[in-house]
């Protein structure tokens, strides 16, 4: 069976991962499907390709209008894959339009209307909290009632009281994310269940169900101490509420910069860097590398903002770089094995199933599964710290690397979900290294293998890439 993203998401939400329990909309297909013409890959490929030709902006607003038209049950990241495809054709489809996943100037028109008389029959706005700091999303018409909670934050609630947005802020020194997080998750409350938890250094998601309700909380860390917001809802609501609960997690701004904008509907823009101020140097993880000889590892370009990159504890220094392929190479004190990597002769085409491994700090190796939207492109939930990731096939073969990819990717509720990222192919990694005098093994062959077992294989050559603090 092929492992795809959406396969990945739906298996996480079967597993109780899901980001707002089993009833979240995050994890599950669109409404309706598309019909068997529009599945085809000729029309997939059709409509990416007018797709991808839009601006971000545009792509972004097309993805959350569906949200808002609730076809579209992912997030708006700007990328394409199989998820809005569908999302495009079950809208189209309702809309009595040609469902071929393609929306031309007067369909996207048609759409906005659509998802803004939804977002202003909830008189949906962001909204910055003067009790916080914090810029969340809104529904005022389905929270009409506001009020000082206990914890010294706002609440929102229905008029009926079954819904209720409250938020918090936590000065520094007071308690710390941890703390905060494990006396979340000890609440003992008759039916109270968590089914989903995620704890990261600088934020922490909980959700869960009780015997009437569903409940979603949300805490994020800076120097200035926590800020989070939590979400209680009748269950009974969950169908209409769902597509709502979306809206306002990807809204929620923790630590909004000055001067940030409130306008609704719109995110919070922090404003423009001065000119000739440099940004500040990246420190902790900032890449993963693939260790490709006895003192040479191969990750993204990126590494080269670090004055002082590690590999472990070892020192390290860009020995050869190339920007445009987005490639470098470190030189790396001391030795260390070097086993062959088997790499393929021949690039992977789109919609293949992969398996990207990446360093995250000091959670270990991660797994990733996702595929490849074309041979320059990876679709995976990858997390900061995957530039350089190597990413493999299901035969084992190395088949490129990640490029350089933001430093905060887009999270939706705390999580990040699959996106489009560079892939460096296989190709131009194979002539950077013989560039460098390293080389790659030919394909080991046998057929498919688990994920599990190409972690075990080539986990041990993926390395990594710190910065010194």
């Amino acid at each position: 069976m092929r492992l795809h993203a959406r396969h990945f998401l739906a298996f996480a939400a079967a597993a109780g991962l899901a980001i707002l329990s089993s009833g979240a909309a995050l994890a599950q297909g669109p409404r309706g499907s598309a019909p068997a013409t529009a599945q085809s890959e000729a029309a997939y490929e059709a409509a990416r390709t007018a797709f991808e030709r839009l601006p971000e902006a545009d792509r972004k607003a097309i993805q959350e209008a569906l949200v808002w038209t609730g076809d579209h049950v992912g997030v708006t990241t700007g990328g394409f894959g199989r998820r809005t495809f569908e999302a495009i054709v079950a809208y189209q489809k309702r809309a009595q339009l040609k469902a071929d996943g393609v929306l031309d100037e007067r369909a996207r028109a048609g759409l906005q209307a659509a998802a803004k008389k939804a977002k202003d029959a909830v008189k949906f706005a962001l909204v910055t909290d003067a009790k916080t700091g914090i810029v969340i999303g809104v529904p005022q018409a389905m929270l009409p009632m506001r009020d000082v909670n206990p914890n010294g934050g706002s609440r929102w609630q229905s008029a009926d009281q079954k819904i209720t947005l409250d938020t918090r802020a936590i000065a520094a020194g007071e308690t710390d994310l941890q703390a905060l997080y494990e006396r979340n998750l000890a609440i003992q409350t008759p039916g109270r269940q968590v089914t989903y938890k995620v704890l990261r250094p600088d934020f922490f998601v909980i959700s869960g169900e009780t015997p009437t309700g569903k409940f979603y909380m949300r805490y994020a860390s800076a120097s200035g101490g926590l800020r989070g917001f939590s979400l209680g809802y009748d269950k009974a609501l969950a169908k209409s509420f769902d597509k709502t609960v979306i809206a306002i997690a990807n809204s929620f701004t923790p630590f909004p910069e000055p001067g940030a904008s409130t306008v609704a509907g719109a995110a919070p823009t922090p404003p423009a860097r001065p000119a000739n101020v440099e940004p500040p140097r990246p420190t902790g993880p900032i890449a993963t590398g693939l260790v490709v000889g006895p003192r040479a590892v191969v990750t993204s370009a990126a590494v080269e903002s670090c004055a002082e990159p590690r590999v472990g504890t070892a020192k390290a220094r860009v020995a050869r770089s190339d920007k445009a392929a987005g490639l470098a190479l470190l030189d790396v004190e001391g030795s260390r094995s070097a086993p062959p990597m088997p790499a393929r002769s021949d690039p992977l085409g789109p919609e293949k199933a992969v398996v990207a491994l990446m360093h995250a700090g000091p959670s270990g190796l991660s797994v990733i599964p996702g595929e490849t939207g074309s041979e320059e492109a990876v679709i995976a939930p990858l997390q900061p710290g995957a530039s350089g990731a190597p990413v493999f096939d299901r035969a084992g073969a190395l088949a490129g690397i990640v490029g350089a990819m933001p430093a905060a990717p887009r999270r939706v509720a705390g999580i990040v979900p699959p996106a489009r990222y560079r892939l460096i192919p296989i190709s131009e990694l194979r002539s950077f290294l013989s560039a460098a005098g390293a080389t790659l093994a030919p394909p080991s062959g046998g057929g498919d293998k688990t994920a599990g077992e190409i972690a075990a294989s080539a986990g041990p050559a993926v390395v990594a890439v710190d910065c010194v603090r």
